[in-house]
């Protein structure tokens, strides 16, 4: 990855698209399973996006292997699949953006208060 692709994230775009072509092989209960991960997901990212990249990845390649075995995605996810996406999350350690301002908010007012 070279800095112009970095900095326009056409690399994201490229590897997102290969993500939406390896789901759309998937059975339409899958489909409707990722889209649903993927709403669920994207809160957690940080502002481009990239920390989402592997997690998404995993979780594709975890719906494809459990297709190919023949097993529903109710044997896999559960039915809360926001519990799911939660759980994934606080593993996989991403941070949302109110994570981040909340921490650059209270390191600044430590920082004026210790003045």
């Amino acid at each position: 990855m070279n800095f112009w692709e970095q900095i326009t994230g056409s690399d994201m775009t490229k590897e997102f698209k290969s993500f939406e072509s390896r789901a759309k092989k998937l059975p339409t209960d899958y489909q409707a399973a990722w889209e649903k991960i993927k709403a669920n997901l994207w809160p957690h990212s940080d502002l481009t996006g990239r920390n989402l990249m592997p997690i998404l990845d995993g979780v594709l390649g975890l719906l494809e292997e459990t297709a190919a075995d023949g097993q529903s995605v109710q044997e896999v996810l559960g039915d809360d699949i926001k519990g799911f996406c939660s759980a994934l999350i606080g593993d996989e350690g991403a941070t949302s953006y109110r994570d981040k301002w909340r921490e650059q908010l209270n390191h600044n007012v430590a920082k004026k208060l210790a003045k």
